[in-house]
């Protein structure tokens, strides 16, 4: 908070760690990290008290658990301050290790923990070595790794270097921030995790992806081509749309949250995307709005997805089931949890009083009032951006909708769901510090304006004019544009006084009668007449069906004594991830493949091995003579 207010702060340890030692410094940019992970982390803490409680002895009830929960969260706050390549690489693995094993904490439980596990080790260990060779690159051409030497040594490297080191390095980030198509891990990883971890990892961890893409491609590096930024502002718009689009499918109410994750870190990578644009292009003001707004998405995400997860947590608790088609009813039976998922669902809609609209809007204006930038660029790849960004909004509304009506509405669909109970107290009190947060930030969001500012400040970019805000108002400088959240509010709230009060004073003075609704003689609905997540989200996936490829299979088994009768009729529908089916199902087959193959090349021969060695060393020492 210190640093958000102007401060900064810096210490070195250097008998830390041996060779480089460690350094460590606040500035704004890294303050406004540290504080939603900080802010997560205090209200997860209280919740995950009483989610542990009853859980058996593995998972985060586990001793284990409970010792690497606070270690992730030391992480989580310590990565943003990290202040040389050796001390944010060490802290990174860090923060991967411990939420690795936080993943895999109730493997013993369920089969599919242990391939989640699997998938995010994989993808994070090949995100770690595109880092390391980025940052190690950027640091031996700018003489120092220190963060201070490599600002000082970046404007002296070449640009071919400068391009690769921000390749390597954003897709490692982007990689965390869980975009498409690195994205694989993270509807895996997030639902099968404790539900508190869940909540840290996608609220606050994938937050971090973002940070990494800011600080390099900014700060370090001092910004660069419009191809760079062009390249995150398309990945953003992918992750956006594929994500929500995901979610809309899901019946699995984490992974729904999940994929929701990867369209709100699309969402930000637009903003981060649009404001290295309007730099390239010479609009600093207007890439410091863009940024801004950006920055403020990933407050706004932070809060409502950690009370998602929270309350999905509290779900899964009291009923033992995430898959949507099992629920139901919930909201009377758990009507504190019920709320608390609608304060967030009406932030994840970006709709008003949600705290999410707020920060959608501020980058749909700065992405529409891009449009007088001059350049082909901007103006093709601007109109796109918009109608993604508002193509996400829409869909996102659809699959909220969706996940609450389907879990806590209608009847219950199973044992489960008719027998739960709302959640303990402490699991309550640490969703109430999230809604209370969700509602400030969608009341009084100019309250952030001028830490905002110097957060971009920090990532090299004129941020003391790019927001103005107030109690009452939010400002875009540089653009004409002024939102007032709270009368906005006041007006929603008396439209619904309206609209709720002149029916019921209108129906006091006619007589009412009780009568029996008339059914077209089919009886009373039962709750399997009712919606499924599927069935509701059928309309949409017919609309998409050329970027989703459903698959569908019908089984039809006859009689045994005649072909001419069925016994029985199977219908199964499903729409798998069809970047991860065209991308990463041929090469995990071609590396199968790579590996039976390579069986042969291992006879048991030691003379055999030390060829091997021998023809190594000469091929490596022939591409060194010729590389030098």
């Amino acid at each position: 908070m210190a640093a958000l207010g102007g401060q900064r702060w810096a210490a070195d340890f250097p008998d830390l760690m041996p060779l480089a030692g460690a350094y460590l410094a606040v500035d704004a940019l890294a303050g406004l990290f540290m504080a939603v992970a900080g802010a997560v982390i205090a209200a997860v803490a209280v919740y995950g008290i009483g989610y542990a409680t009853g859980h058996g002895e593995h998972g985060v009830s586990s001793r284990a658990g409970q010792a690497l929960l606070p270690l992730f969260a030391l992480t989580l706050v310590l990565v943003p301050a990290a202040a040389s390549v050796t001390t944010f690489l060490v802290l990174w693995e860090l923060m991967a290790f411990t939420s690795l094993l936080l993943v895999w904490a109730e493997h013993r439980g369920r089969a599919p923990v242990r391939a989640a596990g699997v998938w995010y080790a994989v993808m994070t260990h090949l995100g770690l070595v595109l880092l390391l060779a980025g940052l190690l690159l950027l640091a031996a051409r700018a003489g120092g790794e220190t963060f201070a030497a490599l600002r000082a040594g970046a404007a002296g490297v070449s640009p071919t270097v400068r391009g690769w080191v921000f390749v390597l390095t954003a897709a490692a980030f982007t990689s965390k921030a869980g975009a498409v198509p690195l994205h694989a891990w993270l509807p895996r990883a997030h639902p099968e995790a404790p539900s508190a971890v869940s909540a840290l990892m996608s609220a606050a961890m994938v937050n971090l992806g973002v940070y990494g893409v800011v600080r390099v491609g900014f700060d370090l590096l001092g910004g660069g081509p419009a191809w760079w930024w062009l390249t995150i502002l398309a990945l953003g718009g992918l992750s956006a749309v594929y994500g929500i689009l995901q979610a809309a499918m899901a019946s699995d109410l984490k992974r729904l949250l999940a994929y929701s994750t990867c369209e709100n870190m699309g969402l930000v990578l637009v903003g981060v995307g649009a404001a290295g644009v309007f730099a390239a292009y010479g609009d600093e003001p207007l890439a410091a709005a863009a940024l801004a707004a950006g920055l403020l998405h990933v407050v706004n995400h932070a809060a409502f997805k950690a009370l998602l997860f929270c309350a999905a947590g509290s779900v899964l608790r009291a009923t033992g089931e995430r898959n949507l088609d099992l629920l139901g009813g919930l909201r009377a039976r758990m009507p504190l949890t019920a709320g608390l998922f609608a304060v967030a669902a009406l932030g994840a809609v970006a709709l008003p009083p949600g705290n999410g609209f707020i920060s959608e809007w501020l980058l749909l204006q700065s992405l529409i009032h891009g449009l007088q930038v001059p350049g082909v660029a901007p103006a093709v790849v601007l109109p796109l951006a918009v109608a993604l960004v508002s193509l996400s909004a829409g869909l996102a509304a659809a699959v909220f909708v969706k996940a609450l009506g389907v879990a806590f509405f209608a009847r219950p669909r199973g044992p489960q769901a008719a027998g739960a109970k709302e959640s303990p107290p402490l699991m309550l009190a640490g969703m109430g510090l999230l809604a209370v947060l969700c509602a400030t930030l969608a009341l009084v969001p100019g309250l952030l304006a001028d830490g905002l500012g110097r957060a971009v400040s920090a990532a090299g970019l004129p941020g003391d004019g790019a927001l103005r805000g107030g109690v009452l108002q939010v400002r875009l400088d540089n653009i004409s544009s002024l939102l007032a959240p709270l009368w906005v509010v006041a007006a929603l709230t008396v439209a619904l006084a309206v609209a709720t009060g002149l029916p019921r004073l209108y129906g006091h003075r006619r007589r009412r009668r009780d009568a029996r609704l008339w059914d077209c003689g089919g009886g009373a609905p039962s709750p399997r007449m009712a919606y499924t997540a599927m069935s509701f989200a059928e309309p949409l996936q017919r609309v998409f069906d050329d970027v989703l490829a459903p698959e569908q299979d019908v089984d039809v088994t006859p009689v045994r004594e005649s072909a001419y009768l069925v016994e029985r009729v199977r219908f199964q529908r499903r729409v798998p991830d069809r970047i991860e089916h065209r991308l990463y199902e041929p090469v995990l087959g071609a590396l199968a493949r790579a590996g039976q193959a390579a069986r042969r090349l291992a006879g048991g021969s030691v003379h055999l091995y030390l060829g091997y060695g021998f023809v190594v060393l000469v091929v490596l020492l022939l591409v060194l003579a010729v590389g030098w």
